[in-house]
């Protein structure tokens, strides 16, 4: 009768948090450097150079105008980030799904890809008008998500479509030599291989999202809407209360790139380029 020696079970490491924390955050410290110097750049220029407001206020100036209106402005992100975020979903979902299409019978991807190319290569400014009039002339949220659906279908599905595509051919003659179909070969082998591809093209896109929406917005939307918003302060030669709206389509354009990014590295721990 044979017995097991006991195994020494090593303790967890103190501090194992606060490390990661720490680990994340100077990561973060050259972009925050960058941006201090940016920020004190501009206000310095314009003070050294005397350059008139409407033509670009100072940072505090825009500041001091985001704080005196942020329940408005902060209404107006929200409004037009529901219109970014559902494009997001829309296009990206789309794009994904075509990508499986084309990956698993290529030469339809060969015949339809210069389409997707033509199609991305249109300005989105010249197709906001039209897609606004498709849709109630624009005062609906519909217009606005079908836009920026168009803007981020393209990056994620050629993000994809490469990875779902460049798989070593190592990998699926092993596939094939445990007779694996092509179900099983999408599900551990080619999936697994785009993720990352996948995530690039899906961080590009909320990026895009925001611009989308704010852009359709311009050719018409709600009242309440940022890009309404945007467009009517410089219409009234209010620049500063213009600038401050920018400030809040980049705030929520960040924090829906910053939640993709996060999900990615949750999704992605398994990935060494991810996990260190």
């Amino acid at each position: 009768m044979s017995s097991t020696a006991p195994v020494a079970v090593q303790p967890v490491p103190r501090g194992g948090l606060g490390k990661l924390v720490g680990h994340r955050l100077v990561d973060w410290l050259p972009a925050v450097i960058v941006l201090v110097a940016i920020v004190g750049l501009w206000q310095g220029l314009i003070v050294w150079l005397d350059v008139q407001q409407f033509l670009l206020p100072k940072p505090t100036a825009i500041a001091s105008a985001f704080w005196t209106d942020k329940h408005e402005l902060l209404h107006a992100g929200w409004y037009t980030f529901q219109e970014a975020l559902g494009g997001f979903v829309l296009g990206s979902a789309a794009a994904i799904v075509v990508a499986l299409v084309l990956a698993r019978w290529r030469p339809l991807g060969t015949a339809l890809m210069p389409y997707f190319i033509a199609a991305n290569a249109i300005p989105i400014i010249a197709f906001a008008p039209i897609t606004n009039q498709w849709f109630n002339g624009g005062l609906t949220k519909s217009s606005k998500v079908v836009i920026a659906a168009i803007l981020c279908f393209f990056p994620v599905l050629v993000n994809t479509l490469r990875g779902l595509t460049s798989v070593r051919p190592q990998d699926l003659e092993l596939m094939r030599s445990y007779a694996g179909g092509q179900t099983a070969i999408f599900r551990r082998v080619r999936i697994p291989n785009a993720l990352p591809f996948m995530f690039t093209g899906l961080k590009v896109a909320t990026v895009l999202a925001m611009i989308g929406a704010v852009v359709g917005e311009y050719f018409g939307g709600a009242l309440n809407a940022l890009g309404v918003l945007i467009l009517a302060r410089s219409r009234i030669f209010m620049f500063t209360q213009a600038w401050a709206g920018v400030f809040v389509a980049c705030l929520f354009g960040l924090g829906l790139y910053l939640a993709v990014a996060a999900v990615e590295r949750v999704a992605l721990r398994w990935m060494p380029s991810t996990s260190e």
